[in-house]
């Protein structure tokens, strides 16, 4: 076929273009190696000791999965804002700051706070099993019909903040190791209803992170045998402060959430 002038102009400067732009999007995605972990106490790492003071309540622990991922591979840049306590709306107003067309890594967990973790598990230590199961079912309906809205304002913010970035969303592990080594504390039934809502709220979470082209980190596997109960547990159960309580351990954070995090980014 024979080009004319003007026909072969353009198809050089088409090709051109295509290059250029193909090496601008190459070079792009190689400057997004910057990590920033969000997230909520899991995230934090609370319960694994060795707190930053300079992270006040947010409790950012030095054994924190991110802390101990972002050491052993050397990220272009680190940024921890995950926090104790944190509920969805904190990360979207409090912790997205650092992300960027630069962000290549992006981990979080967040939803437990939502749900009102903290408060139903109080109430099953403190008020009995009727009480504790019908706290559960709450926070049940809560998960399957109010998160997965909330879920998605987050990973759209972050999405739209890191557009290059990978984004790992680790769950939560089952809390209790059933018919175990505990004779004492909550019944047998209440423990398996804890370990039922942990299974819906880790599906719901991984159903929204797959919706948004996210990958789900379950620590469920690597957290079985380490359950409370288990005779090795990595999990705190009631501690003195209380604030510890039911989250990982130093080595829950080690041998439970970073390999996942390590799977997965």
């Amino acid at each position: 076929m024979k080009l004319n002038r003007w026909t072969a102009t353009a198809t050089v400067v088409a090709c051109v273009g295509v290059t250029t732009f193909g090496a601008a999007a190459a070079s792009a995605q190689e400057a997004a190696t910057g990590y920033v972990a969000l997230g909520d106490s899991y995230s934090s790492g609370l319960g694994a000791g060795d707190y930053d003071s300079d992270s006040g309540d947010c409790k950012r622990s030095a054994n924190a999965y991110a802390q101990q991922w972002a050491a052993a591979n050397s990220p272009s840049s680190f940024d921890f804002t995950a926090c104790s306590g944190a509920r969805t709306g904190d990360v979207l107003n409090d912790q997205l700051g650092p992300l960027s067309d630069s962000t290549g890594l992006v981990s979080i967990s967040i939803g437990g706070n939502d749900a009102s973790f903290a408060d139903t598990m109080q109430a099953c230590v403190l008020q009995g099993e009727d009480v504790c199961i019908s706290k559960i079912e709450e926070a049940k309906g809560y998960i399957s019909g109010t998160l997965p809205g909330q879920l998605d304002s987050v990973y759209n913010a972050i999405t739209e903040r890191a557009p290059s970035a990978k984004v790992v969303v680790l769950g939560y592990p089952r809390m209790y190791k059933l018919d175990g080594e505990c004779s004492v504390g909550l019944s047998e039934k209440s423990r398996a209803a804890i370990n039922s809502a942990s299974d819906v709220l880790n599906d719901t979470i991984a159903k929204r992170a797959a919706d948004h082209g996210f990958t789900f980190g379950d620590v469920r596997d690597s957290f079985t045998g380490h359950e409370i109960c288990s005779g090795d547990s990595w999990l705190h159960s009631v501690t003195v402060p209380v604030g510890e309580s039911y989250h990982p351990t130093k080595s829950g954070q080690t041998s439970g959430y970073l390999p996942v995090l390590e799977a997965n980014a």
